[in-house]
Order: structure tokens, then sequence, then C-alpha cells
């Protein structure tokens, strides 16, 4: 259940550091709720992020999720996934409206730049509809060995990356911060993208290895 959340656990004590470093700082602070809204984008986050570790290893190790709940248990559990997902991206919204303007640079280069991860992203959600599929995405793998044979894909957004939710799908959480021009929109943003890949290599791909083998592993799109 613990293998490598040391390195979780040290990557997230040093990003919740540099927040509350810079938490303080004019820009960040601007704006009526922000202060709130950003502390609860980073709890949201960080609930996810855990609630994905103990469903995933849970269910790895000791079938737990699918005991209990049985077949409805990976449902359950995407369930789970979607809300927290889908609220982490909201609270960036709430929290990039509640700053905005505290980005010293002009408005149409800052929301000209939110298109330009906005794009790329979306072709990563695409791609996962289209030749990964959801249900994969979700860690199906963890929950039924039929897909543990599955080929990996290496078509949409995945010809350039084996690890394209991390790399691509992660840019929609710069493009609130980018639109409304928000500094603290964008060090959550910074906070996000860093924490997902804390996130790949103390849980993920540990998994991966038990499950694919170290070698099979490290080549797997995702």
């Amino acid at each position: 259940m613990f293998e490598k959340q040391w390195l979780h656990a040290l990557g997230l004590g040093l990003l919740l550091l540099a927040l509350f470093l810079i938490q303080d700082m004019p820009p960040v602070q601007s704006g009526e709720g922000t202060t709130f809204w950003l502390w609860t984008a980073v709890l949201i986050a960080v609930a996810h992020q855990v609630y994905v570790w103990f469903c995933w290893r849970a269910q790895l190790h000791a079938g737990l999720i699918t005991r209990v709940l049985g077949k409805k248990g990976f449902g359950v559990y995407a369930a789970g996934f979607a809300t927290l997902g889908i609220s982490r991206v909201l609270a960036v919204f709430a929290l990039a409206i509640a700053n905005r303007d505290t980005v010293p640079l002009d408005p149409m280069l800052l929301k000209g730049a939110a298109i330009v991860a906005l794009v790329p992203a979306l072709y990563l959600f695409y791609s996962v509809k289209r030749y990964f599929t959801f249900t994969r995405a979700l860690g199906i793998d963890h929950f039924d060995p039929a897909w543990r044979s599955a080929p990996f894909v290496r078509r949409g957004i995945f010809r350039f990356t084996r690890n394209g939710m991390y790399v691509y799908g992660f840019l929609l959480m710069w493009v609130p911060g980018l639109w409304w021009g928000s500094a603290a929109a964008l060090a959550v943003a910074l906070f996000n993208h860093l924490y997902i890949w804390v996130h790949y290599y103390a849980t993920e791909l540990p998994d991966m290895a038990r499950i694919y083998g170290a070698a099979r592993a490290t080549g797997r799109s995702g």
C-alpha cells in the first residue's frame, strides 16, 4: 500500500511549502475570496490524488473495492474520481475569477496563451476517448485483469508522448489563470502540474511495474 509514498509525501510537502511562501505576495492575495479558493483548489487536488492512491492500491493488493462493492466497485470508484476531478478544475476557474487581472501582461497575449494551452488539452481528451478509452485511463487494469493484455496506444496525441495525461491533459489547469490573468490561479496550475507527476512516480509507475513488469510499465501510454 505504501510503496513509494514517502516520495508522495516529500513532493507534496515541498509543493505546499512553496505555496505557503508565495501566498502573501500582493498579486496572489488580491481579490475577494482568493485565499479561500486557492486552498480549496489545493485541498481538492490532494484529496483527488490520495483517493486514487488508496483505491488503486487497496484494489490491486487486496481486491478491497470489489470485495466490498462487487461488480459495482469500479463504477463507484470512477464516480468518485470524476467528482473530484471536475471539482479540481472548477476550483481553479473560481480562483482565477476571484484573482483576475493580477498578471501584469497584455490581456490579449494571455488569452492567446490560454487558447494555445487549451488545444493540446482538448486533443488529449479526444485521443483518450477515441483510442485509449476513459475506462482504461481511470485505471481499470487495477480492477480487471482482462485489461492487462491491452496493447500500447500509439495513435492520436500518444504518437508524441507515452504520458499524454500528464504532459498535455494538465494544460487545462493553466487555461483559467491565463484567460483571466490570475497570478494565484497560475501558481495553483503549476502546483497541479507538478503534483500529478508526483502521483506518476510515487503511485502509477510502481503499480504499473507490478501489473505489467518494469520494462513494459515504462513504455505504457497513458
